[in-house]
This record gives C-alpha cells, sequence and structure tokens, in this order.
C-alpha cells in the first residue's frame, strides 16, 4: 500500500506520464502485428530511435528515478526499431529500383544525428569547464541543472524532432498515419506538459515541447478520425 503514496505511485504525474508514454512502443508493437507496412513513417520511427534512446538517459538521472519511463524508452528503442526493418524489407520488395537510395538517404540521416551525439559528449567536459572558467552569464549556464550540458536539456529539446515530423506530414494521406501511434502521442504530449513541472529540476522546454508535440499530433489525429469515421 506504501507504493499507492509513493513519489512514483499511481496518485502522482510521475506515474501516469511514463505510462503514457508506453502507448508509443505499444503501438508500435501493435502496428506490427496488425498492419501493413505502407503505414510505417521512417523518418517517425527512426526519430523515435534516438529520441527514446535519449530518454532511457534522462529517465535515469531526474528525480525521483524513473524505472517506468526507463523501461518504456527501452521498449520503444526496439519496437521503432523493428518498424524500421519491415518498413526496408517492404520498400526492398516493392520498390527495388529506389528502395537502396531512399535507405541509404535514411542511414545518412541516422549517422548525422550518432556523429552529433557523439561529438557532443567528447566536447562536454571541455566546454563546460571552460564557460565555467569565463564566469559571469557563461558560467550560469555551465551551472544549471536543465542547461545544454546535461541530459536535462538534450532529451527534452530533441522531442522537438517529433513535432518537426509532424509539421513535415501535415498533408500526408490519412490512410498512411497510425491511428494508434497519433493517439500516443497526443496523449504522452498532454500529460508530460504536467509532468514537466513536477520532476527536478523543473523543465520548461519539456513543456513547451510537448504542447507543441500534442498539438501537432492532435491535428493528425482530428484528421484520420474525420476520415476514418465520419
Amino acid at each position: 500500500m506504501a507504493w499507492l503514496s509513493s513519489a512514483t505511485g499511481p496518485m502522482t504525474t510521475h506515474f501516469w506520464g511514463p505510462v503514457a508514454n508506453w502507448g508509443l512502443s505499444l503501438s508500435a508493437i501493435y502496428d506490427a502485428n496488425t498492419k501493413g507496412p505502407e503505414i510505417i513513417n521512417e523518418r517517425m520511427s527512426a526519430t523515435q530511435v534516438i529520441y527514446s534512446g535519449l530518454f532511457v538517459r534522462f529517465a535515469w538521472c531526474v528525480q525521483p528515478r524513473n524505472y517506468i519511463l526507463f523501461g518504456c524508452h527501452t521498449a520503444n528503442v526496439a519496437a521503432q526499431g523493428n518498424q524500421l526493418r519491415r518498413w526496408g524489407d517492404h520498400k526492398l520488395k516493392t520498390e527495388p529500383d529506389t528502395a537502396p537510395a531512399q535507405l541509404q538517404s535514411l542511414s545518412y540521416l541516422g549517422g548525422g544525428a550518432a556523429a552529433v551525439l557523439a561529438a557532443s559528449l567528447i566536447a562536454r567536459k571541455p566546454l563546460m569547464s571552460a564557460f565555467s572558467n569565463m564566469g559571469g552569464p557563461f558560467a550560469a549556464v555551465a551551472a544549471m541543472p536543465a542547461g545544454p550540458f546535461y541530459i536535462h536539456f538534450w532529451a527534452p529539446n530533441f522531442k522537438w524532432a517529433l513535432s518537426i515530423n509532424n509539421i513535415l506530414d501535415y498533408n500526408r494521406p490519412t490512410e498512411n498515419i497510425s491511428l494508434s501511434m497519433t493517439s500516443a502521442m497526443t496523449l504522452t504530449g498532454t500529460i508530460f506538459m504536467r509532468w514537466s513541472f513536477v520532476i527536478t529540476p523543473v523543465n520548461y522546454s519539456l513543456f513547451f515541447v510537448n504542447l507543441v508535440l500534442s498539438t501537432s499530433s492532435g491535428y493528425h489525429l482530428a484528421r484520420k478520425i474525420k476520415a476514418d469515421y465520419f
């Protein structure tokens, strides 16, 4: 019973926010078992692999440490990776002439993102030390617990990539929109707006990115519902 009133129990947003995030991995698993590969948005799935990888680290560092969030993002890395595999197989079978170029383009995108992340990790400590030694506003930036030298900054801000994908797909054919995925993204964006104010440190960038995510995902969700049911 103590768990019910604990810091990460079901009476808190620390529980419901991460639970809502399970919708991302569960929707990918659901789509993989019930839907054809033609609805897979390869750009969004690739983005979610990187996004969830960052949030695995974020969930471990945030206070209170959130094992539900850690677990759901670990599962999402695997689920979205499987969706990318299905997309690649589908393209190679149905578009053998153009599929290699599409796969290469996506691999370049992923490789570039990985290179930027690796370079950031290598440069983090030297840059942080340099900023601290400069004093004034630079030292203040280096000391910010949710500043650019910590995962509390990078994980939430990388979430902008999900919203950017939604905006780029503003006119995506509704038959190629996943109802389960857009529902999950709308829900998690809405709940995480609240969660951003109850974690330590309070994360305003997390609030704004989830505001845009819930709005852009809600737009596609409304389009899908209208096309399928009205």
